[in-house]
């Protein structure tokens, strides 16, 4: 694969893109651990699927926060530097969770990792920007998000058999353990950045609000985070639905597993299809393929038919998933990715606070099975947006 492997002198080398993609597949690998039990271990402090909710949407607002404070720094610094020194406080803060059981400090230090989320997230966004040409950016997303959910795969169930042997505590010295790692071998990978440390506009809310003044930027902003929105069920919910209909809890690691699995095996290839014939068509079918099967599981009680719909619901996300963020980037110019990457990565949290809120909300009066109804409709309002998805064609762009 060219995405992957360059010839140099005659040589097979790896590409930026590829050491990448290895240093996400370790990082995210850390947090798939961690992630697999954060609903259930919430769930053992307060035993309740509303308050799970609502402490995860009010984890999602500091993220949100720190993603639009963290403009001006990402702007001013080198970002090589920001992903290393976010990695080393993601494992101080995994060897927190290991040794506390105080559920204060359980959220104390949720809220700084949700901080260092945020950070993280921007600073890999652009260093993926900075290592592709325009012509190969969907596909290079296609190849970072399959790794992403290479680790979505492998992560819940080595989380699942680590937590039955060892708890909580080996789940996440499980993941300071894969976070080092990965900060390791990214400081011993040459990764080039743009090099640029520009103060673009100092004024955070005049950069948000700006953002929006741009109708084009707003659509990309509610279509990417629509995916986000979507996991919020998967991650948050679903596994507390798993333990509640009386299942073993290795069923929520055998479920992530398979939801993760057509992600792997599509999203380049949909990252590749979206080059070729452009993103609204990708982006209708995706939409409108997770809002038919969020409604028929709403008329479906067995909870193992549930589950399977679902991982069929994945087909329509790898279609989303790594297209979402390479159309932004496609409709900006210029100095704007410095300047609008931050605002937009709000849009993560904002679709998984809409996510969790909503679902936390209509908990509060009506039955687990409503939420199904509710994520089909928010996913078809998603489909009828991207009706105004400006069509554009990468293939048929020249590099730069």
């Amino acid at each position: 694969m060219g995405v992957l492997f360059r010839k140099q002198n005659g040589v097979a080398r790896f590409t930026n893109i590829a050491r990448l993609s290895f240093v996400g597949f370790l990082v995210s690998l850390a947090m798939t651990y961690s992630d697999t039990v954060w609903s259930i271990y919430l769930d053992s402090f307060v035993n309740s699927n509303v308050v799970v909710g609502f402490i995860a949407a009010f984890l999602t607002v500091v993220a949100f926060s720190a993603s639009f404070f963290f403009v001006p720094i990402i702007e001013r610094n080198d970002k090589r530097k920001l992903y290393s020194f976010s990695l080393f406080l993601f494992i101080i803060a995994y060897i927190l969770f290991a040794f506390n059981r105080n559920f204060y400090l359980v959220i104390a230090i949720s809220v700084f990792i949700m901080l260092l989320y945020s950070l993280k997230v921007a600073s890999f966004g652009l260093l993926v920007r900075d290592n592709s040409s325009r012509k190969m950016l969907a596909p290079n997303e296609g190849v970072i998000y399959s790794f992403f959910n290479l680790s979505w795969v492998i992560g819940p169930l080595i989380a699942g058999y680590v937590f039955s042997d060892f708890g909580f505590r080996g789940v996440f010295l499980l993941s300071a353990l894969f976070a080092m790692i990965g900060l390791v071998f990214f400081k011993f990978t040459k990764l080039k950045g743009r090099g640029e440390k520009k103060r673009i506009d100092g004024n955070m809310f005049k950069n948000f609000l700006a953002f929006f003044k741009d109708g084009r930027r707003t659509v990309a902003y509610f279509l990417g985070g629509g995916v986000n929105m979507w996991w919020a069920l998967i991650y948050v919910f679903m596994p507390l639905k798993i333990i509640h209909s009386g299942l073993d809890g290795v069923w929520i690691g055998y479920f992530l597993f398979a939801v993760a699995v057509p992600l792997i095996f599509l999203e380049y290839y949909f990252s590749k299809l979206a080059c070729r014939c452009g993103f609204k068509k990708i982006f209708k079918m995706g939409y409108f393929l997770v809002s038919l099967i969020a409604l028929i599981c709403f008329f479906v009680p067995n909870i193992f038919v549930v589950l399977s719909l679902l991982v069929l619901a994945s087909v329509g996300v790898a279609m989303l998933e790594p297209t979402t963020e390479a159309y932004f980037f496609d409709i900006l110019r210029g100095t704007e990715e410095y300047r609008f990457y931050g605002p937009y990565n709000t849009a993560v949290d904002f679709g998984s606070f809409i996510g969790k809120m909503f679902s936390s909300i209509l908990l509060i009066f009506l039955p687990f099975q409503f939420i199904f109804l509710l994520f089909s409709a928010l996913t078809f309002s998603l489909f009828l947006l991207s009706s105004r998805v400006r069509n554009i064609v990468e293939c048929k762009r020249k590099s730069r």
